[in-house]
């Protein structure tokens, strides 16, 4: 229930401006074609953006337990380029939502929020977005692995 007025709170004061920027960012790199990868990353944080109480972003090697195409070298060299192109921008939008959400006691959760979503603009290629509880299960289950290998 508190995700839920969490959410709400969120989307009027000021998510939907930065969701906004997440689709736009997303609609332009689906019109130059060889920004689709990156598009379907854009459009996955937009949706985020919108609704982020109760979800988090995580790598999705922690999550499936094996590495793909975006969680490897091929997903670096596409955050490096999603860094020049739009991530600066977009993280800088979220830095100065956080600083205005600041500015009130019942903005602090929202500011937090926003700076989460800051370090996400920066390197979102390779994370997938699911429910708190489904990724700190991955993260359980992915420590346990790493101590089953270590051992």
């Amino acid at each position: 229930m508190l995700s839920l007025i969490l959410n709400i709170l969120w989307l009027l004061f000021g998510g939907i401006v930065m969701a906004a920027g997440w689709l736009l960012a997303a609609v332009i790199m689906a019109i130059t074609i060889i920004g689709i990868p990156w598009a379907r990353a854009c459009f996955t944080m937009f949706v985020f953006t919108l609704w982020p109480f109760g979800r988090e972003a995580i790598d999705r090697e922690v999550l499936t337990g094996r590495p793909d195409l975006g969680t490897g070298m091929a997903g670096a060299i596409g955050n490096v380029i999603w860094l020049v192109l739009a991530g600066i921008w977009l993280a800088l939008g979220h830095v100065l939502a956080a600083i205005a959400s600041a500015i009130t006691i019942i903005g602090i959760p929202f500011a937090i929020q926003h700076l989460k979503f800051a370090g996400l603009s920066l390197w979102p290629i390779g994370k997938a977005v699911v429910d708190r509880e489904v990724a700190a299960e991955a993260r359980r289950r992915a420590a346990t692995m790493q101590v089953r290998t270590a051992g």
